[in-house]
């Protein structure tokens, strides 16, 4: 008869410690905040069809594909810096950064990618090239290849780019800079998409 070996509690959380099952974070998360926002009383929009802008999620290459802040040198070399993770996929903070900013400058009603079905509108789309550090230069540098759809046969396509100064590669740093091109290009974005 084969014996069952039960583990205790203490046994089992013991052994669990043993294990990891992932790297820890830091102790603070960064994230993207618009510099332009809607306040409650300004936010009730209503449009007559084709009126709306739809922001999707920009696709992103491999080296952002991930909650770490890419540090580039020389034309071939990326690190990820230190102590520094998004509280979400970049791209997406991006899109809401674009999405307030568009609603609070623009006037117009602006919908996410799951709300298309109602009316489109104008579509915003893209790749966020580059979001993270340049350790050559040390800058925070962001650009968005960006493509817009106005109606069923016009599309228009434009990089926008923002570079902001970081005296350290630090989260510290780094985060706010960030948030700062991205805030600059949303508004650039906002004012070639128009009333």
């Amino acid at each position: 008869m084969k014996k069952i070996l039960l583990l205790t509690p203490f046994a089992a959380f013991a052994l669990s410690a043993c294990f990891s099952f992932g790297a820890k974070p830091p102790a603070q998360l960064m994230r993207l905040t618009p510099a332009s926002t809607l306040s409650a009383e300004n936010s009730v929009r209503t449009g007559a069809a084709g009126q709306a802008v739809t922001v999707f999620v920009p696709s992103v290459p491999q080296e952002l594909a991930t909650l770490r802040v890419p540090v580039r040198s020389g034309a071939t070399q990326v690190a990820y810096l230190k102590d520094a993770q998004w509280v979400e996929m970049p791209n997406a903070l991006f899109a809401r950064v674009l999405s307030e900013t568009i609603a609070s400058t623009t006037g117009r009603m602006v919908l996410d990618a799951r709300q298309a079905v109602f009316d489109p509108g104008t579509r915003l789309t893209g790749q966020l090239q580059s979001f993270g550090v340049d350790g050559d230069t040390m800058e925070a540098v962001a650009v968005f290849d960006a493509a817009l759809a106005r109606g069923e046969d016009k599309v228009e396509t434009r990089r926008f780019e923002a570079r902001v100064p970081v005296g350290t590669a630090s989260s510290a740093t780094v985060g706010p800079a960030l948030n700062q091109a991205a805030n600059q290009i949303a508004a650039d974005v906002a004012k070639w998409i128009g009333n």
